[in-house]
C-alpha cells in the first residue's frame, strides 16, 4: 500500500478495511507456517502456565461472577463464559514469560489474539485455516500499531503487549464474527478506549493479567461492534485518540507502509528461556561459558556483563523474592544459568529464587550498560577463584531472528511445558494437533487434547 497516498486522518478506518477485505489466499504460505509456530508456542505456554498459582487466584476471584460455561480454560478443563475464558487463557499463556516476541516492539503477539480466538472457536466454529487467517491479521494490526508508537510509548511506562494487544484481539475476533467495515472501525475504537497495562507491574501477577485483559477486552469490543455499539471512527489517530494520548510519538507510516505486502508475524521469535527477552543474550553467554569450561558456582569469583541499557531498566532486580520477580532479574537469571545450565520455568520457581547457593552467586553478578551493545548482544566475563577469566561476546542470542529456534527445538520447549500437565503421550498428541491446525476442520480436537485426563 502506497503510504504517500493515504489519508492520515483515517488510519483506523484504513486498518478496518484491510482486515475486513483480507482473503485467506492473500497471505503467503510461509506466513501461515510462522503463524502455526506462533500458535504452537502460545498453546504450550498456556497449558504449562495453567497450573500456576496466578490462575488459581484468578479463578477464585471470578468464579462467583462467571457466566454459563461456554469455553475451556486450556490445561485445566474448567468451562467459563467466553470473556472470562479469554482472560484466563491470556493470563496462563504469559505467566511464565515464555511466549513469542516481536523483537522490534517487545510485543508478545500471540497472547491477546489466540486467547481471544480459541474460546470464540467453541461458540462460533471455524476451520483451522480461518483461525490462522484471523490470527495473522490480528498480529498485523497489533504490531503495526505498536510500531507506530514505539519506543516512546513503551518508554513512558506502558506495557505494549496489553496496550497494542487489545487491537489485535478485536481485529481477529471481528474477522471471525464477520464485521463489516464500519463495525470493524468501531471495534478498533472500542479497543482503543480500553487500552491499558503498566510496566510498573512487571514481576507481579498483573503482568500476565495484561494480555489476558487485552484478549477479554478485544473480544468484547468485537461483540459490541457486531451489535452496532458505536465508537469514534478515529480511535487510533485522533488528537485525543490512542496514539497521541498514550505516546509522545506517532508515525502513521508504520501502519500504512507496505500494508498487505509484508507481514509482521514473519519477525516473530520464540524464547528459549522463561524470562524477560532482554536477559537472553546474557543467559546464552553464561551457559556457553559454563559448558565450554565446566564452570561450577563454587568456583566463580565474579560474572561481569556489558549489556544494552534496557537490561538494567527492565531486569535490574538485585534481590528478587519470588519466581515472578526472578524473571526480571538478570542477576538471578545468570546465577541459575550457571547452576542448572538452562533457564526454563523450573529455574524461576520460588524455592530456586531463594536458594542460598543461587543467592550467593547472583550477588557476584555485575551488569553495566555499554554504548553500542545491541539488544540481542552481550559481553560476558566470568572470573574463577583461581584468577582465570573466561570471556565471550554474543553477537546474536539464541532465539533471535538471526539464531531462531528450529522446529525441533520449539517442539522440545512445548513438550517440556506440557508434560507436567498432559503427560508425555498427551503432550506429543497436543503438539501434533497444533502443528496440523491449518488442515483442521475445527479447533475442537486441539482444545480437547489440551485438557488433562484425570
Amino acid at each position: 500500500m502506497d503510504s504517500a497516498a493515504i489519508d492520515k486522518s483515517k488510519i483506523t478506518q484504513l486498518l478496518a478495511n484491510f482486515v475486513v477485505n483480507s482473503k485467506p489466499d492473500d497471505i503467503p504460505e510461509h506466513v501461515y507456517t510462522e503463524a502455526t509456530r506462533s500458535f504452537l508456542n502460545w498453546a504450550g505456554c498456556a497449558v504449562g502456565g495453567s497450573i500456576h498459582l496466578t490462575l488459581d487466584r484468578t479463578l477464585a476471584a471470578i468464579r462467583p461472577f462467571a457466566g454459563e460455561g461456554q469455553a475451556t480454560v486450556l490445561g485445566r478443563g474448567e468451562k467459563l463464559d467466553l470473556l472470562h475464558a479469554a482472560l484466563l487463557n491470556g493470563i496462563s499463556s504469559h505467566v511464565f514469560d515464555f511466549d513469542d516476541t516481536h523483537l522490534r516492539t517487545i510485543i508478545h503477539p500471540a497472547g491477546p489474539i489466540a486467547s481471544a480466538l480459541l474460546p470464540l472457536a467453541e461458540t462460533r466454529p471455524m476451520t483451522g485455516r480461518e483461525f490462522l487467517h484471523a490470527f495473522i491479521l490480528g498480529v498485523e494490526v497489533e504490531c503495526r500499531i505498536g510500531n507506530s508508537v514505539y519506543p516512546e510509548h513503551y518508554d513512558r511506562g506502558w506495557h505494549i503487549t496489553g496496550t497494542a494487544g487489545v487491537f489485535g484481539a478485536a481485529a481477529a475476533a471481528g474477522k471471525i464474527l464477520g464485521l463489516n467495515a464500519q463495525q470493524m472501525t468501531w471495534a478498533l475504537g472500542i479497543a482503543a478506549t480500553q487500552s491499558s497495562g503498566l510496566r510498573e507491574m512487571f514481576g507481579t501477577m498483573c503482568k500476565p493479567f495484561h494480555p489476558g485483559r487485552a484478549a477479554q477486552n478485544g473480544l468484547l469490543a468485537a461483540h459490541l461492534a457486531a451489535q452496532n455499539f458505536t465508537s469514534s471512527d478515529r480511535g487510533i489517530e485522533a488528537p485525543r485518540g490512542f496514539a497521541h494520548v498514550l505516546s509522545t510519538k506517532f508515525d502513521p507510516a508504520e501502519i500504512t507502509e507496505k500494508l498487505g505486502d509484508t507481514w509482521e508475524i514473519s519477525l516473530n521469535t520464540y524464547k528459549p528461556f522463561a524470562c524477560g527477552i532482554v536477559i537472553h543474550p546474557a543467559l546464552d553467554g553464561c551457559i556457553q561459558l559454563r559448558n565450554a569450561h565446566g564452570l561450577k558456582a563454587e568456583n566463580i569469583a565474579s560474572i561481569d556483563l556489558k549489556v544494552h541499557p534496557l537490561v538494567l531498566e527492565l531486569t535490574g532486580k538485585t534481590e528478587p523474592r519470588t519466581g515472578l520477580e526472578g524473571k526480571f532479574s538478570v542477576y538471578h537469571s545468570c546465577a541459575a544459568a550457571i547452576v542448572y545450565g538452562r533457564c526454563g520455568e523450573h529455574e524461576y520457581a520460588d524455592e530456586v529464587v531463594i536458594d542460598p547457593q543461587i543467592v550467593a552467586l547472583r550477588r557476584k553478578v555485575r551488569a553495566e550498560a555499554e554504548k553500542g551493545i545491541h539488544e540481542d548482544q552481550v559481553r560476558v566475563a566470568i572470573t574463577t577463584t583461581d584468577g582465570k577469566v573466561h570471556e565471550l561476546f554474543v553477537e546474536h542470542a539464541i532465539g533471535s531472528l538471526d539464531r531462531p529456534l528450529s522446529d525441533e527445538e520449539l517442539d522440545h520447549k512445548v513438550r517440556d511445558l506440557c508434560e507436567p500437565v498432559l503427560g508425555a503421550s498427551g503432550a506429543d498428541r497436543f503438539i501434533a494437533l497444533c502443528r496440523n491446525v491449518a488442515n483442521s476442520s475445527t479447533l475442537a480436537s486441539i482444545i480437547e487434547a489440551g485438557i488433562p485426563t484425570r
